[in-house]
């Protein structure tokens, strides 16, 4: 096992991977940038470093930045945590180049799964479902036109670089195909660095269902189980679970199935994610393969008693899983809430400032992975999350039940959040009969523009 490890990341994953590190007696670094100066998570850290200005890119996205202090420190292995370079294989190669080992896949994996292209192509060759769309890149408008008419409208447009809802734009008809088409190259570029696109056949109403998988170096894919994330606005995620109430034990097994075969097919290490979208009639088609950890991890840590960023550690380090499928065990029902400072009735306008308050829920089940405290001030340059929260109940009813008491609790004074629209998402009628699909939070905000406040929020 590592001797000491350097977070390359801020806020709450941070003191996650921390937490995880403490546990397996790792020494831990932490870096920050001056935005984060009083951040929570350098005080429960071995070290810290301070690595620049508040701009991403010259601090968090600095590569030499983070490679001088994980030198400096003399680390043995780099923890990305989300966001930022976790998926950057540049990234991953350079901390190969240095003998620092990079805490997730390796970089031909990164790269070879980032190029949203090359992944349905493996996806393929795997034998799991694609989404009808366009063989390689689209170059130009003409080629566009070609396409879209063999396989029908609407039509997403997608960037092959891309994730976190940037370059991606739906066409119902050949002229918003062609503004689709120029304007999401455009912000693809601006976002990734690479303009290029391809086209898929929209996929209307779908449910977002998605495979937590472990794989170590020997051989051993593992997965746990799915967590849906279908409740969604201008696609980021807000609200995830696991078990999805959309699927039969079957087709849980499945898209499961479907998961490992792309990880064995892409040689894959360490803790990753295996998207797919689930339509209405039960058909399932791959998405993308995230080669990191995810935000929502702690829904699957609840429902298994798995903890994933132990799990990478240890893969990391070389050790073979000890896990093997039928040790897995899922119990009960996790949701879990993005609190994030943010105003919904401004089409998600970011809220940073001072918390002037700030009570956290507590009791039988809940959960909270948060950084924030009274008198934190959120800074405006990064993501907008304050933190995450969680319960974990034995049936779904009872889970709904539980958060809706927990975000009741839940005091945050001073910025806006999203405590107001999870309350009512989770009071709809059809998200506790499990009725819903990705669109659900644009069309409710549509039909009821003002958001119920709480005492809550």
């Amino acid at each position: 096992m590592f001797r000491r490890v350097l977070i390359a990341n801020r806020g709450e994953i941070a003191q996650r991977v921390i937490r995880a590190c403490r546990e397996l007696g790792i020494e831990t670094v932490a870096v920050y940038s001056t935005a984060d100066a009083d951040a929570l998570y350098l005080r429960e850290a071995d070290q810290t470093i301070c690595i620049g200005p508040p701009p991403g890119k010259h601090s968090y996205l600095s590569i030499p930045s983070i490679i001088a202090a994980a030198e400096v420190a003399d680390v043995e292995a780099i923890h990305p945590g989300y966001g930022f370079l976790s998926e950057n294989d540049h990234f991953a190669e350079v901390c190969r180049s240095c003998k620092i080992h990079f805490i997730g896949p390796e970089p031909e994996t990164i790269a070879l799964l980032g190029d949203k292209v090359a992944a349905r192509e493996l996806a393929k060759r795997a034998g799991v479902p694609v989404v009808p769309g366009s063989d390689g890149p689209v170059e130009d408008e003409a080629r566009a036109l070609s396409v879209a008419a063999k396989i029908g409208y609407p039509i997403m447009i997608k960037a092959a670089a891309g994730g976190g809802g940037r370059g991606m734009r739906i066409a119902r008809n050949e002229p918003s195909l062609v503004t689709g088409f120029h304007a999401a190259r455009a912000e693809a570029q601006n976002a990734f660095g690479d303009g290029t696109v391809y086209l898929e056949k929209l996929v209307e109403n779908p449910r977002h269902v998605e495979v937590q998988i472990l794989a170590d170096k020997y051989g051993t894919v593992l997965h746990l189980a799915e967590r849906d994330c279908s409740i969604q606005r201008r696609h980021q995620k807000l609200i995830e679970e696991s078990p999805s109430a959309a699927l039969t034990p079957q087709l849980r097994q499945q898209i499961c199935d479907a998961a490992v075969r792309v990880a064995r097919e892409a040689n894959y290490h360490n803790a990753g994610t295996v998207e797919f979208l689930l339509s209405r009639t039960g058909e399932f088609y791959f998405i993308e393969v995230n080669c990191r950890i995810q935000v929502e991890h702690p829904v699957t840590e609840l429902v298994t008693g798995i903890d994933l960023v132990q799990q990478q550690l240890r893969i990391a380090a070389g050790e073979p899983l000890q896990l093997k499928q039928s040790d897995i065990e899922f119990r009960g029902h996790a949701i879990e809430c993005r609190i994030n400072a943010e105003d919904p009735e401004k089409d998600f306008q970011p809220s940073p400032g001072r918390i002037d308050l700030y009570v956290p829920p507590g009791g039988p089940g809940v959960r909270l992975d948060s950084h924030a405290y009274s008198g934190y001030r959120i800074p405006p340059n990064y993501d907008s999350m304050i933190g995450k929260l969680l319960v974990h109940r034995p049936d779904r009813s009872t889970a709904i039940r539980t958060m809706l008491r927990a975000l009741d609790e839940f005091v945050i004074q001073g910025p806006k959040t999203t405590i107001p629209i999870h309350r009512q998402v989770l009071s709809h009628s059809d998200f506790r009969a499990g009725d819903h699909d990705t669109g659900f939070v644009e069309r409710y905000l549509s039909q009821h523009p003002r958001i119920a406040q709480g005492k809550g929020g």
